[in-house]
């Protein structure tokens, strides 16, 4: 008896410690930049062709280091990389704002991401118009055209007038428009709400603060409430139209400072998300009105300012029900980093490592997918020797109502030469699917990842080399809420072709 509790006990270990390294739920996330041509496209004004391929490498990349989302920014700055019939086409993508490519770039990511079986965020700046107003790239049909009074101009960029209703109304609108539309896993937002601050110059919203000013004297608050105010509208107006897709927002690294706030983290940053952003992250979490959150921890673990261990366990400590993501600088990965700490990959998987003994935090975000072309083996092997070994499935959002897939029907597999194809068909509520292989006869374990094989949205797969004397195939279904279904073995039938 005493030996079968040794051998429970071990086996217990075994599989928390497995857990740890190897969770089969974990955001695996890499943020796909626009704007300025960060990731995606390379330059404006290149082929549909090229444009297509350049966004297909990208995604065959992701997928190769087994990443599972991608955070795609369409609407760096009141654009669109999506058909809208409320903003121009960027001016990123061909070069003149207002001229659409001969595709719709929003909707290709949706269809090839799918296929490889990542999800896809949607990534909007609420208010930033224009990155630089020396340069005349707005189109005439453009709503600064039509109503300047919702706009100022702050240093060299142009932003929405957080202090306006309207300004809420139409970035609200757009959301809705988004949501409605297309067939995206979340609604992503990051650090940009205020923008930060420029020495010596002052926002300029006295006008607005003397039109709307609501029940506020104190304009630290006021634009406080006022960013409050249009993350609750998002939020409602996503619930309005697709419950199920979830909201995040992906703030700056550091809340407040402890010295100005004893719920704050033990740090030292210059800027903060409270009191130069006027960004209440924590409000948002504790109202219900953000799913996940994701901190961009972009320094490395013993940063003396802002330590990563030291906030990785903060944001853990603040979850509020919702999920909490880490942010990763893999930008800053160089062999000539002036930081040491950052002249290999290693610190990438420390920090990975060390957020998987946080029970409180779900995954990671990877700033940005260029990184993972850009410095190829250097971070690919270090993540796909060691935490990224295996597939993972997104977690489920804590906040959105589960929807409850059924497992799919006429689950079926042939051999083709030396390949296997495995088909089924779709049932309700299926939005993508898990392929498992096993042993010959060895269905065991599903919570495992070392027996997921692929993930995709489409209703076949070829398997080269798939052996079904060695392996048996099952298939399960995820739900738009990431919900997976009851397993069903594939069955063999004669090849008749």
């Amino acid at each position: 008896m005493k030996n079968i509790q040794i051998l429970l006990l071990f086996l217990c270990f075994q599989s928390i410690l497995f857990a740890q390294h190897s969770p089969k739920r974990e955001m695996r996330a890499a943020w796909i930049s626009t704007v300025e041509n960060i990731d995606w496209p390379s330059k404006p004004g290149l082929s549909d062709k090229d444009m297509k391929a350049e966004m297909i490498t990208i995604l065959d990349n992701l997928r190769s280091n087994n990443l599972n989302t991608v955070i795609f920014q369409i609407r760096p700055t009141a654009d669109a990389y999506y058909k809208s019939t409320k903003e121009p086409a960027s001016h990123w993508i061909t070069g003149k704002q207002g001229v659409a490519p001969g595709f719709d770039p929003l909707q290709l990511m949706i269809d090839e991401a799918g296929k490889r079986g990542m999800n896809v965020h949607v990534w909007l700046n609420p208010y930033r118009v224009q990155k630089d107003t020396v340069r005349d790239v707005l189109a005439k049909s453009h709503l600064f055209f039509k109503k300047p009074n919702l706009f100022l101009t702050y240093g060299k960029s142009r932003y929405f007038n957080p202090g306006y209703k309207e300004t809420r109304d139409f970035v609200s609108s757009v959301v809705g428009e988004i949501v409605r539309k297309y067939d995206i896993q979340a609604i992503h937002m990051d650090d940009y709400f205020y923008p930060y601050k420029i020495a010596g110059q002052e926002f300029p919203d006295d006008a607005a603060f003397a039109k709307e000013p609501r029940q506020f004297q104190d304009k630290d608050n006021w634009r406080r409430d006022n960013v409050d105010l249009i993350i609750k509208q998002i939020r409602d107006t996503i619930m309005a139209n697709k419950p199920e897709v979830e909201f995040g927002i992906s703030p700056f690294g550091v809340w407040r400072n402890k010295a100005k706030d004893a719920d704050g983290s033990d740090t030292a940053a210059g800027a903060t998300n409270y009191d130069d952003l006027y960004a209440d992250i924590l409000k948002w979490q504790k109202e219900n009105w953000i799913d996940y959150v994701t901190p961009q921890l972009y320094w490395h673990i013993g940063f003396d300012k802002a330590n990563f261990e030291i906030l990785a366990k903060w944001w853990a400590a603040h979850k509020y029900g919702t999920n909490v993501y880490i942010g990763h600088g893999d930008y800053k990965i160089a062999t000539t980093a002036k930081e040491p700490e950052w002249r290999s990959a290693d610190q990438i998987v420390k920090q990975i490592e060390m957020i998987r003994k946080m029970p409180n935090i779900d995954g990671s975000m990877h700033f940005t997918a260029s990184t993972f072309l850009k410095k190829g083996d250097t971070l690919r092997k270090p993540l796909v020797n060691k935490p990224y070994k295996y597939i993972a499935l997104t977690p489920e959002a804590n906040r959105i109502t589960r929807l409850k897939p059924q497992a799919p029907t006429n689950v079926t597999a042939i051999l083709k030469a030396d390949k296997g194809i495995l088909s089924w068909k779709a049932a309700l509520n299926n939005k993508k699917y898990v392929i498992y292989r096993f042993l010959k006869g060895k269905i065991t374990d599903f919570s495992n990842p070392e027996n997921i094989y692929y993930v995709t949205t489409a209703l076949k797969l070829e398997v080269p080399h798939a052996d079904f004397n060695k392996y048996t195939y099952a298939i399960t279904a995820l739900s738009q809420t990431q919900t997976e279904s009851a397993p069903v073995e594939f069955v063999m039938q004669e090849n008749k072709s």
